[in-house]
């Protein structure tokens, strides 16, 4: 029982602040009687009949979770593989080669400091307004920081396994893959994590431009029809999809480093066990 009550106060100590801060909002907007900030008491409201107010055959789930926040999702988690795959193997062959990282190093700077929303009109000539167009701009947005933090952490292998691997005449290939890419998996994650916020972020900013679904589409349906509950419900489930997409990274992050001398420690103190 013990147990249980030092969980319930952890966990009320780590979102008190959160609690705090909704209680404001409440008692802040019950006195100003905005129409642009309703109070989260009717957020909570229409969340359950935007979200949950459909059929006991589909577990009470409304359509707009299937034809929208699915879709979403899909979009995110499609284009950050994509970004991770091509950044991780682009980091790797830049990290490994000086000569290459020099000739690419001012067009990658240029690259990366274009923001993407600006080259929407071009992928919409280019790709079109389906999917593709969403997807090119979420991977061109989201595969920089994974690029960077790929390349930092290959060049960041020791000097000494690297005149190991010349003495044993160990295969490139095997040398990548063994030595170079789990040496470089701290500063991969975290690349990694940063691109899937911006991988969030980017597909609401595409899915407000020529499309009929969407967490995007909604989010600015509702705010040109002064449905302005509906929009802080849309709002506020960015908010959660960001802080559990994030939770569930770091999930992964520590289970495959946790061979790392050291991380069982940090991991603890992190969490607050």
């Amino acid at each position: 029982m013990s147990k249980a009550a030092g969980a319930v106060g952890n966990f009320l100590l780590k979102w008190s602040l959160a609690i705090a801060l909704v209680v404001a909002w409440e008692l802040a907007t019950m006195a100003a009687g905005s129409v642009f900030f309703p109070r989260p008491t009717e957020n909570v409201a229409a969340a359950f009949d935007v979200w949950f107010s459909g059929p006991a055959s589909q577990l009470y789930l409304a359509e707009t979770v299937f034809e929208d926040v699915l879709p979403s999702l899909g979009r995110v988690f499609g284009s950050w593989a994509i970004a991770v795959v091509v950044g991780v193997a682009l980091g790797t062959a830049l990290g490994r080669s000086q000569v290459a990282l020099d000739y690419t190093g001012p067009l990658l700077s240029f690259m990366r400091a274009v923001p993407p929303p600006a080259l929407i009109p071009v992928f919409l000539v280019l790709f079109g307004i389906d999917n593709t167009m969403k997807v090119v701009t979420i991977v061109f947005g989201s595969i920089w920081p994974i690029i960077l933090n790929t390349v930092d952490g290959v060049r960041s292998v020791h000097p000494l396994q690297q005149e190991t691997a010349r003495s044993f005449r160990t295969p490139r290939p095997y040398w990548i893959m063994m030595v170079v890419l789990p040496a470089a998996l701290p500063k991969i994650f975290a690349g990694a994590r940063l691109a899937l916020s911006l991988a969030l972020i980017l597909m609401v900013i595409a899915e407000m431009v020529g499309t009929t679904n969407g967490i995007g589409f909604e989010l600015i349906s509702a705010q040109q029809s002064f449905d302005f509950t509906t929009m802080w419900v849309w709002i506020a489930l960015l908010g959660v999809l960001g802080y559990g997409l994030n939770a569930m990274l770091l999930a992964v992050e520590r289970r495959a480093l946790s061979w790392q001398p050291g991380r069982s420690a940090a991991d603890a103190k992190t969490t607050g066990a």
